[in-house]
């Protein structure tokens, strides 16, 4: 794909709540029960359950924090299973849990001349068959650091929430020589409100509540995409 290239502007799309019910933690979930070694999964899997009400506090607090936290939680992990399975992973919970508005949307987009661009703090080897399926020309993700074949459990920056996801997509927006006020921006979720408001066209996708008081009050669509045909309205 050429540099500079000329389009229409840019989509971005959060995917957790946005383009699908699943979220980095059903991911994980996933995995660990996909394991080789039972016995680890096990513990792993025993520790998440009781870090969930510090992890939904941590999520409420800030995105970014959540991540660095969450993420550790893949420590030991070896890259080349993880990576294998993660078509599998797909197969068996993530195409099903892909919202039926989802694929009309992204190529709606698509034939309206813009760029589809994936934006998720999810990690990148997680996401590709999801960035196939769906037909994103460009992904935006978070990515583990490795060492040795496994994971450390830290993330390699940049880590993609909030703040960052704009300084992504303002990258993306000089790679391709069009102006923010060109583009559009899909998210469910608050914390992506810096993200909505970098663009001209921002739409919240399946709102949170305070997303969704947001929205109602500068006017921006809201749509509905657990639907088969999204709706867009303005409450």
């Amino acid at each position: 794909m050429a540099d500079k290239a000329p389009c229409t502007g840019l989509a971005f799309y959060d995917l957790d709540g946005t383009l699908v019910s699943s979220n980095v933690v059903t991911q994980y979930v996933w995995f660990m029960r996909n394991q080789p070694s039972h016995l680890r999964a096990a513990f792993k899997l025993g520790k998440l359950i009781l870090l969930v009400p510090f992890l939904i506090a941590l999520d409420w607090y800030s995105r970014h924090v959540f991540n660095v936290v969450f993420y550790r939680e893949y420590r030991g992990l070896s890259e080349s299973c993880l990576r294998a399975s993660a078509q599998a992973m797909f197969d068996a919970m993530m195409r099903n849990a892909i919202y039926p508005g989802a694929k009309e949307l992204v190529e709606s987009d698509r034939r309206a001349g813009y760029r589809a661009v994936l934006v998720t703090g999810s990690l990148d080897f997680a996401v590709e068959p999801v960035v196939r399926y769906l037909g994103f020309d460009e992904v935006v993700a978070n990515t583990l650091e490795w060492e040795n074949g496994a994971a450390t459990g830290a993330l390699r920056p940049p880590i993609i929430a909030g703040d960052e996801k704009v300084k992504a997509m303002l990258r993306l927006c000089g790679k391709y020589n069009v102006e923010t006020m060109q583009c559009k921006a899909y998210s469910d979720s608050l914390s992506d409100l810096p993200m909505l408001e970098a663009v001209g066209q921002p739409a919240a996708a399946n709102p949170d509540s305070r997303l969704r008081r947001i929205a109602s009050a500068r006017g921006w669509p809201v749509l509905n995409l657990k639907e088969a045909t999204h709706v867009h309205h303005s409450d």
